[in-house]
């Protein structure tokens, strides 16, 4: 568990710094810290530099800083938030004992993992490769178990560039928020059940050649009734793998099901579909809509969802209006411009 800040350490110290943990400092390599790491000076109560980023610790530097971290001393810059995050997405456990974290430096690792493993996952859709994702899916649903609240700041995260990792994320993040605000009681498996089916929904397309995906013209027929097969494609490609529970099998199958029968490949319609079901729906569409995709740009967010909210004969208005009242009356303030952060050179993996 990591230390908590000592008493003599002034609170405001805390605004630009974060305590460093035994367990996070174990994350980086020996003797080249990729970040700038600063040592509380009890004797006259200031904040000193220790080292900067990438340089050689001799073996006795890094005893010495082993022992400052120790005793509760050592201390990282928060404008090196992105770099630090970098080290701690593939042991996204130690987000659960490293107290200095904020709630929203906390999301946005949570995030970075889950698209990185994601990502790795459509690049190779076996079990041994969904087994890390599968963790850090509960690592997450863990922490916001907890406090219900905490999924706000993962909804502040959107990504307004479209892939197929960056859409999970948004789905799930939506798609958890929307699901919590149906729910009074619920159990923390039901949350993991929750999550895993938001985040893996469209699973499916990452079966489907990119050419379909990144056109920028309408589809060819022949090329459309291929896109269609991409929820069967999804469903079968998790029963593979050992990973079939109802949530996640009605989120692959009906996320391009329509109230009115129109959507697919079922064509059900109104109680027909689960309430997963008309959740994913809504979050996929909200998600597509607000991103910026090769055939057409993002729209406000705002308008996207008051675009959903009429659409009553596709989309379930129980689901739709609730995102709109929220967007519209800002609860989620300020929304954060994660596509710039994960492109910045630094924050990659």
């Amino acid at each position: 568990m990591a230390e908590k800040m000592t008493s003599s350490v002034p609170g405001h110290i805390n605004d630009e710094f974060y305590q460093i943990s035994s367990e996070i400092l174990g994350s980086f390599p020996k003797y080249r810290p990729p970040v700038d790491l600063f040592c509380f000076r009890e004797d006259i109560m200031v904040l000193a530099p220790y080292c900067r980023k990438e340089s050689r610790l001799t073996n006795e530097q890094v005893e010495e800083v082993a022992d400052i971290c120790e005793k509760g001393n050592l201390f990282v810059s928060r404008t090196d938030h992105h770099i630090y995050s970098r080290h701690i997405i593939r042991q996204l456990d130690l987000v659960l004992q490293d107290q200095n974290l904020r709630e929203a430096e906390i999301a946005d690792i949570c995030i970075r993992a889950l698209i990185m493993r994601y990502a790795e996952f459509c690049e190779q859709p076996v079990k041994a490769v969904f087994d890390p994702l599968y963790r850090d899916i509960l690592v997450t649903t863990e922490y916001i178990f907890t406090d219900r609240h905490r999924i706000d700041a993962f909804v502040r995260r959107l990504f307004r560039k479209h892939d197929q990792a960056r859409h999970a994320v948004n789905c799930m993040s939506l798609g958890l928020w929307l699901w919590l605000r149906s729910v009074s009681e619920y159990r923390r498996k039901d949350m993991d059940r929750m999550a895993v089916a938001f985040l893996m929904h469209d699973i499916g397309m990452c079966k489907v050649p990119a050419f379909f995906v990144n056109k920028r013209t309408p589809l060819k027929s022949e090329e459309r009734e291929k896109m269609l097969l991409h929820p069967a494609i999804g469903v079968k490609l998790m029963q593979k793998i050992e990973i079939s529970f109802e949530e996640l099998l009605r989120a692959c199958y009906e996320h391009h099901e329509r109230m009115d029968g129109t959507g697919y490949p079922q064509k059900i319609r109104n109680a027909q579909i689960s309430r997963t079901g008309r959740i994913t729906a809504a979050v996929d569409s909200f998600s597509a809509m607000i991103s910026e995709r090769p055939y057409a740009g993002a729209k406000d967010m705002l308008e996207s969802a008051r675009e959903l909210a009429a659409d009553t004969r596709r989309y379930d208005p129980e689901v739709t209006k609730v995102l709109l009242s929220a967007l519209a009356a800002g609860d989620f303030g300020k929304f954060a411009d994660m596509d710039a952060s994960l492109n910045a050179p630094d924050a990659k993996a």
